[in-house]
């Protein structure tokens, strides 16, 4: 999948022609207790921090995440994947860990939420690929109850591969020494980060900032690995040997077919391992902005994926050309598949949180209305007729429609989840599918045949 590593450090396997070895590679996985203790702006800082000094760092984000990846991806100035038993599962995320051992000289997992939170949790691959996890604890208003929470991260789960705990938003380098004199015998210290508000990423509803919108995120970033370097955390970890999985195989069913995929700040909600998905189908890609006025080009299917259609009604109401466009390419049976944002965009109406209402495609009767809270959450299972896929759902709209939806996916539990709608070839749900998952689904979900 990759170059060889330059260090040529293999783990056993068989030669000429046998299966590849195991490949060894120092990692990371950057965990917490809890969401908001500054995760992503450690593993961000580690990222950039490990590059400046010449390393190849290749960065994964656990869950179904969209916004944390961006920023990483500008930090490590390489692709972002996911990692999620529920959604990608086990194989998609071993073959993916050797490709990026392969090729990197360090391996970044930032966790999500709580080390243990969720079914699976980050714990769960932490341990089944044994990567060693590093706890970091918002310290801004504790002092020797930190030694208590590292401690309780490290031991609750016996086989756990614990490396040892940093802590966040320390105020001072005596409460520095309180917190690494708090440590059980034994723990690393891997430092303190002071506060620092003017390295802080930007937030909103969904979470943070899209990369693209914050204009001096290089700026932070820098500051952020700045106030890393003084914590001795431009050292490497242990490495750690990744198996050699074999990539399943594509077939081309997409050779010779262009998808459109709308791509900018109201549609940027994609998953790296989507775009691999669809190359390797054999399509052509055609990225656009509705956004910048772009007309819809020329091709044979149509994505849209989700991302902040809302926050930008006017000017996307305002570009006519494109939705008379889209209307034509659905009307001639051509197929569009559409996911949250991208779904709300068909509607005839989108009202944003502030209650204006604008007008959108029309493709769909109805309306989506933005929520002052979080309507879904999760990951999804569809049975599509074209096969299964698996996604995940995360949006503060609703979808007022008259339409029966085509079916609904359901949580890896059984319970019902989001509704999905068809309207001759065109399919649209709040789902964002894992086009890896099911290639074979995807190809048949994006052909006209």
């Amino acid at each position: 999948m990759s170059e060889p590593r330059r260090d040529g450090k293999e783990d056993g396997g068989a030669g000429g022609g046998g299966p590849a070895a195991a490949v060894r590679c120092p990692a990371l996985f950057v965990a917490a207790p809890a969401s908001g203790q500054g995760k992503t702006t450690v593993t961000a800082a580690l990222a950039r921090l490990h590059t400046r000094l010449g390393r190849r760092v290749r960065v994964f984000k656990c869950g179904p995440d969209f916004l944390d990846p961006q920023i990483h991806a500008v930090a490590s100035g390489g692709p972002v994947c996911n990692l999620d038993l529920a959604m990608c599962g086990e194989a998609d995320i071993a073959c993916r860990l050797h490709a990026a051992a392969t090729a990197a000289d360090l391996i970044l997992v930032e966790g999500v939420m709580g080390l243990y939170d969720g079914v699976p949790s980050g714990a769960d691959i932490a341990c089944r690929f044994g990567i060693p996890v590093m706890a970091v604890i918002d310290a801004r208003a504790m002092a020797q109850t930190f030694g208590a929470v590292a401690h309780g991260l490290a031991t609750f789960r016996p086989g756990l591969p614990f490396a040892g705990a940093l802590a966040n938003q320390v105020g001072s380098a005596r409460h520095a020494d309180m917190l690494r004199d708090a440590l059980p015998a034994g723990m690393r210290w891997f430092g303190a980060v002071m506060r620092d508000a003017a390295a802080a990423l930007p937030e909103r509803h969904l979470g943070l900032l899209q990369a693209a919108e914050i204009g001096d995120l290089d700026a932070r970033l820098d500051r952020l690995a700045d106030g890393l370097a003084a914590t001795g955390a431009a050292e490497l970890p242990a490495a750690v040997a990744f198996p050699a999985v074999a990539a399943p195989a594509v077939p081309p069913l997409l050779a010779g077919r262009t998808v459109a995929i709308a791509r900018d700040a109201a549609y940027g909600f994609i998953y790296p391992a989507n775009l691999d998905t669809l190359r390797e189908l054999g399509a052509t890609l055609a990225f656009f902005s509705p956004l910048a006025g772009d007309a819809l080009p020329a091709c044979d299917a149509v994505w849209l994926p989700g991302g902040y259609p809302e926050l930008h009604g006017a000017r996307l109401a305002g570009n006519t050309v494109f939705w008379r466009g889209l209307r034509a390419h659905a009307e001639a049976g051509r197929p569009v598949l559409a996911e949250c944002g991208g779904m709300m965009s068909l509607f005839g109406t989108v009202v944003d949180q502030a209650g204006v209402a604008h007008a959108f495609g029309g493709l769909l009767p109805g309306r989506a209305v933005m929520q002052p809270r979080l309507a879904a959450l999760g990951v999804q299972l569809a049975d599509l007729p074209e096969g299964r896929l698996a996604g995940h759902t995360f949006h503060y709209s609703h979808a007022d429609t008259p339409l029966r939806p085509l079916l609904r996916a359901a949580t890896p539990d059984g319970r019902d989840g989001e509704a999905i709608y068809r309207v001759g070839r065109l399919t649209a749900s709040y789902v964002h599918f894992y086009f890896p998952s099911n290639p074979a689904a995807v190809a048949a979900l994006l052909s006209a045949d």
